[in-house]
């Protein structure tokens, strides 16, 4: 008799813990969706859509369909691109995914241009 209890109160807890797997792992999956929605962007990720334009010029940019090195220059307000990377042999064969070195040069109010 003490064996069939135990066998039972056994099953009763696999069953249990069997009950209890999928509302836990629906639980963690919308936890890890839902704080992975943010309005804001994080350090080193990629951006898509309307917020492509408003993207910071860091040090190292990397090109995104549709931009051209002049641009790129205009944008990051640095005219030494080509000079800065010497593994762009050939201005115009600019692609997604290409990895430059940007050096922002600041413009003063009276026009004339600071380098950093």
């Amino acid at each position: 008799m003490a064996v069939h209890r135990k066998a039972t109160a056994r099953h009763s807890f696999l069953t249990l813990v069997d009950a209890a797997t999928w509302p836990c792992a629906l639980i963690v999956i919308t936890l890890i969706l839902f704080c992975s929605m943010r309005d804001e962007p994080v350090e080193g990720a990629v951006m898509r859509g309307s917020k492509l334009g408003e993207r910071p010029c860091d040090e190292l940019y990397v090109v995104t369909e549709g931009e051209t090195l002049h641009s790129i220059s205009d944008k990051c307000h640095d005219p030494f691109i080509l000079e800065e990377n010497p593994h762009i042999h050939d201005p115009d064969d600019v692609f997604p995914g290409l990895v430059i070195k940007i050096t922002q040069i600041n413009k003063a109010k009276d026009g004339k241009t600071n380098g950093l």
